[in-house]
């Protein structure tokens, strides 16, 4: 039906004229999911939920190859994460919960809405935070009369996700109806209030150490790092790669100091923090 529309030109399928011969290979990981579930112990006693920390994982160490460029290894852990989801996939035909011509129809019904500009007459791109929130309301209105429950506004953001991923989200969401700052700005401000909360938290707690449980200094630390996710999120910068290049650059300079401390015969493990800081201090003047 959808070669017959694509032939037809309808602009629903669109997307079928760009087919390569290729493609067809995505259904041998769906065969081969088939097979391990056939012949394999291990793989026939697997279900949904004993899978999900592996696709978790999976997902986690493609963005890692992402992040570092390595496209070798890109390769390899793509394959890994459509395994994962091949095995979902037949997992619910399995339960009668739905096929792959269902996950595939879904996808392409929600592409197509969401891409006017591209399947219909609509000159530019939609607001996409609005049209899924419209879909969202859409969706919770039809829950809720199911249900009898108030309105969820964040339905559909995985608590799955790491935390200031999910931070984002939360904030994008909020900011669907309105609920944002008008600047970056004021994110900023209520970065610097939130420091100053932390300080005077820290500062009622004398006898608060370094490695201490204090709840107090928890929430107030939490309130400071949603603050500068929410700063990231608004200068266009998503939290979770900023901390990863920061991370990333500490390493590399913690490195070079520890080569710089052993070039001059310092042991670096006892060597005490006011030398490490000279040291530091040298590896930053060095990029400058």
């Amino acid at each position: 039906m959808k070669d017959k529309l694509a032939t037809l030109g309808d602009p629903r399928a669109l997307h079928l004229r760009e087919r390569r011969e290729a493609d067809d290979t995505l259904g041998r990981a769906l065969a081969l999911v088939r097979l391990l579930r056939d012949r394999c112990p291990w793989d026939k006693k697997q279900t949904a939920q004993s899978l999900r920390p592996y696709l978790l994982e999976e997902a986690h160490e493609v963005a890692e190859s992402i992040s570092v460029g390595d496209d070798t290894s890109l390769q390899k852990e793509l394959g890994d994460l459509l395994l994962n989801v091949a095995f979902q996939i037949i997992l619910a035909e399995e339960r009668g919960a739905f096929s792959t011509q269902d996950v595939i129809a879904a996808l392409e019904e929600k592409m197509v809405a969401r891409h006017p500009h591209v399947f219909g007459d609509s000159k530019s791109p939609p607001d996409w935070e609005a049209m899924k929130a419209a879909e969202r309301r859409s969706e919770a209105a039809l829950q809720n009369e199911a249900e009898k429950t108030g309105p969820e506004p964040f339905e559909g953001i995985s608590p799955g996700l790491d935390p200031l991923s999910r931070a984002a989200r939360v904030q994008e969401r909020m900011a669907t109806f309105g609920f944002d700052w008008e600047s970056v700005e004021g994110a900023l401000a209520k970065v610097r209030e939130e420091i100053v909360e932390l300080q005077q938290v820290a500062d009622t707690n004398s006898a608060f150490h370094i490695g201490d449980a204090n709840a107090a200094v928890e929430e107030e630390a939490g309130d400071l790092l949603f603050a500068a996710a929410n700063t990231a999120r608004l200068a266009g910068v998503h939290p979770a790669n900023a901390l990863l290049v920061s991370v990333s650059k500490f390493e590399d300079r913690c490195r070079r100091m520890i080569k710089l401390a052993e070039m001059r015969g310092t042991d670096w493990e006892t060597v005490g923090l006011e030398t490490l800081d000279r040291l530091w201090d040298e590896i930053k003047q060095e990029e400058s």
